[in-house]
């Protein structure tokens, strides 16, 4: 209601009624404003009420909603269920355009707004999360393969003559699938194993580079959120080659968000060298569904060549989920998480070494690796290894994954010999388990409760067998 509205209400019942409603509403707004001028992650987190009525404010800025649209073309926002148009707070254009992801759509203003305005807010919780100088980013809807994908694709614009990519190991499909995706050859550097702690081979990496030529070579591709045994890849030196070089260095950071260690890595890699960019999931760093991820860049004019490389419009999807997920967290919120991770990756750490001890194994030394655990499994043979984790999931125990150093995997005519393990001869079996942002501590107790049952009961049925 607008200014006349109050006054007429106030014909109808006492005007000191009608300005508690007037004052309920100037503060909501004065919410609203703050978000739109500030462009910033609200200090304290919006109540669910405030959020929907932003986007319903937003949605009817969409030529879609306008009561008196005549709609002539053949995309005009027309929704045949009423659920699927709840569903999206009738946001029905999309985003970006067909030239450019992040471009306006004069059909849909609101839908603009809260696109740009959701690229600022995932601006800000980077730097709150440690890139502090990063320039430029921007939610894209499609996972972190894709989109490292798409970012290979636009480097093959800059640098025509390159067919490789450089690749520090690391077992995990959709990351190598993007370089295949992308039409390039994949020079997978092996790691090297220092205690139980698998780590760049930072020389071999120089060596790829001297034996290919810079020339030739697309970028080189490093990780830094991955499972134990392996440790974040040494970006500071990497960078430090890809500079001298002159070759792009570009991060998959699918879930390093969340981990002050990995962002540490990218702010270092960025001040000393070259780092170009860094992808990160929507889902695994900020909980949401799976779908989306943030492309992040200290070059914004490589950034707005990405944006601009996506072909046609976009779902709104995942820059809605994470408009309102921002927003209802707060600053103090996502501080929290992030703090309530960390100290659950220590709950898990004692909780887990006590544990293994008590089945006379022990915790992989990987000091490195702050989200990921490991714990051998020495004491089993390959097939009650391999039968443990089938075991684990059937009892609702998820993310929990069990590797054994001699499984083999072929991708797209590349074979992985140890695959899971990020490395050809691992020493022992090994299980991992994760701290990732929104663990809770009794759900640690349940799988460590549920995987010392399983346990017990395969060594029941290795003296069953030996009897």
């Amino acid at each position: 209601m607008n200014s006349e509205s109050y006054k007429f209400c106030a014909h109808l019942i006492p005007e000191n009624y009608v300005n508690q409603g007037r004052n309920s509403r100037s503060a909501a707004e004065n919410a609203t404003n703050q978000l739109l001028e500030k462009r910033r992650i609200p200090e304290e987190g919006l109540d669910d009420y405030l959020i929907e009525r932003i986007l319903h404010d937003l949605s009817e800025m969409d030529s879609n909603n306008f009561p008196t649209n005549a709609g002539a073309g053949e995309r005009e926002g027309r929704v045949f269920s009423s659920l699927v148009r709840k569903r999206h707070y009738r946001f029905i254009h999309g985003i970006g355009r067909s030239g450019e992801l992040t471009a306006v759509q004069p059909k849909a203003a609101g839908s603009s707004v809260l696109a740009v305005l959701t690229n600022e807010l995932a601006l800000h919780a980077l730097r709150i999360a440690g890139a502090l100088h990063v320039q430029d980013c921007f939610v894209v809807p499609m996972a972190t393969g894709m989109t490292l994908c798409l970012t290979f694709l636009e480097l093959r614009k800059q640098r025509p003559r390159a067919k490789y990519i450089i690749w520090p190991r690391v077992d995990q499909k959709s990351c190598f699938k993007s370089m295949l995706t992308a039409g390039f050859d994949v020079v997978v550097v092996e790691n090297v194993l220092r205690g139980d702690e698998l780590q760049t081979d930072v020389s071999s990496i120089q060596e790829k580079i001297e034996e290919l030529g810079a020339e030739n070579i697309l970028c080189v591709h490093c990780t830094t959120s991955c499972f134990a045994p392996r440790a974040p890849d040494d970006l500071p030196a990497v960078s430090r080659i890809c500079k001298e070089h002159g070759i792009p260095l570009i991060v998959n950071n699918a879930y390093g968000t969340q981990s002050s260690k990995c962002m540490h890595l990218i702010k270092e890699a960025a001040r000393v060298g070259r780092l170009d960019a860094f992808v990160q999931s929507l889902d695994k760093n900020y909980m949401l569904p799976v779908g989306g991820s943030v492309f992040a860049s200290y070059d914004r004019t490589f950034s707005q060549n990405v944006s601009r490389l996506y072909p046609g419009r976009a779902s709104m999807s995942p820059s809605m989920d994470l408009f309102m997920t921002l927003s209802s967290m707060g600053i103090s919120g996502y501080k929290k998480l992030l703090a309530e991770r960390k100290e659950m990756f220590s709950y898990l750490k004692e909780r887990l070494k006590t544990f293994a001890e008590n089945f006379g194994e022990r915790l992989l030394h990987t000091p490195n690796n702050q989200i990921s655990l490991g714990m051998t499994l020495s004491t089993l043979e390959t097939k009650k290894c391999t039968l443990l984790g089938a075991m684990l999931f059937t009892r609702n125990v998820s993310g929990a994954r069990v590797l054994v150093p001699d499984s083999v995997q072929k991708i797209e005519g590349y074979e992985f010999v140890g695959f899971g393990a990020h490395y050809q001869n691992y020493p022992a079996p090994y299980l991992t388990l994760a701290a990732a942002i929104g663990l809770r501590k009794e759900e640690i107790d349940l799988v460590l409760h549920r995987l010392e049952k399983c346990l017990k009961q395969l060594a029941s049925t290795v003296r069953q067998e030996s009897s």
